[in-house]
């Protein structure tokens, strides 16, 4: 039993001291002296007034009245409409899927770095960089990139395609590409 007796003495003390070093902390502060807040606050509340800008003008805007009246509705199908469309997609332009796959129609278009050429027998090549760091030699008619981009020309500063993409499925339209010569230190 003495033992227990001596523990909660020493917890007493401990909370004691505890106690005490709390109250002398917040007598501590209790002396400052708040002159100097006290005189800002003063200062802030005679400074003039400011006015408040007045809101600005609301502008009125004129209504718009849609009439529909002699335009096709969006959400009835045309059968003339849907002629034409077959129509189209029959004279489309399509790719050539049955010809082999040249080595550069594995590379985005904008992944090569054109970066020189070379002329051989009267014909101008174009060097292509690919991303594995390997220039290939290529020539109109050559193919690349992923969108069936064929070389229509090769010029001193860049290479011209003309590659066909999917605009929805089964129809096909041509866009013009180009692949200028890179800069000097251009990475990529």
């Amino acid at each position: 039993m003495g033992g227990q007796l001596k523990f909660f003495l020493r917890a007493y003390r401990s909370r004691l001291l505890v106690s005490w070093l709390a109250a002398l902390g917040l007598t501590g502060c209790a002396g400052d002296d708040l002159t100097d807040l006290r005189d800002y606050v003063a200062e802030v509340k005679a400074r003039p007034k400011g006015a408040v800008e007045p809101l600005p003008e609301i502008k009125t805007v004129e209504p718009y009245v849609f009439n529909p009246e002699g335009l096709r509705d969006p959400f009835i199908i045309d059968d003339k409409s849907e002629e034409t469309e077959e129509a189209r997609i029959a004279s489309s332009v399509r790719p050539d899927t049955n010809r082999p796959k040249e080595e550069l129609e594995s590379y985005e278009l904008d992944t090569l770095r054109m970066v020189g050429t070379v002329d051989k027998q009267g014909v101008l090549w174009g060097l292509v960089k690919a991303t594995d760091g390997t220039i290939h030699r290529v020539r109109s008619g050559n193919y690349m990139g992923k969108n069936f981009g064929k070389i229509v020309s090769i010029k001193e500063n860049l290479i011209e395609l003309v590659e066909i993409v999917s605009d929805s499925p089964g129809v096909w339209r041509e866009r013009k590409a180009v692949l200028d010569l890179a800069e000097v230190g251009e990475k990529k």
